[in-house]
């Protein structure tokens, strides 16, 4: 799991369905119905990204969006970023304001450490991955959820 927000995740979700294909025009209704995402918040996260620059758009019939860049310059930091969800809550295991304030916590620089990580995962990582590669698995709304182990 990555460290970033529920809307920076869902238009990570969005984006890389349009890099599946690049070229692919999809309208809102098919990226909500793939990706599992209701329409409003789908077409809310285009917009957004329309007005970034990252996806372009165009009405009417056989209109859609792509990606407004080739997937390798699109990093998932940017997407991230985007939506101002970067910055992970408090982790501190003592509390709000204990790290930062005289001596960290003793798990202090693992956190630091994953925290670095997943920003450098973000950097590293481009939409190019999903070139390709739609996902494998369709899952139904009336499918059983799995039982637990």
């Amino acid at each position: 799991m990555f460290i970033y927000g529920k809307m920076a995740a869902n238009a990570i979700a969005v984006m890389s369905y349009l890099a599946e294909e690049p070229g692919r025009r999809a309208g809102s209704r098919d990226i909500a119905q793939i990706r599992r995402l209701s329409r409003p918040l789908t077409a809310k996260i285009l917009t957004q990204l329309a007005a970034a620059g990252l996806v372009s758009g165009q009405p009417g019939p056989g209109g859609g969006y792509t990606l407004a860049r080739n997937p390798s310059e699109i990093t998932l930091f940017e997407i991230a970023a985007l939506f101002g969800q970067i910055n992970p809550p408090e982790l501190c295991p003592f509390g709000a304001g204990w790290c930062g304030h005289e001596a960290p916590c003793p798990m202090h620089d693992q956190i630091e450490a994953i925290l670095k990580s997943n920003l450098q995962f973000m950097h590293d990582n481009t939409l190019e991955k999903f070139v390709g590669k739609p996902a494998t698995r369709t899952i139904q709304p009336q499918d059983p959820p799995t039982p637990a182990a």
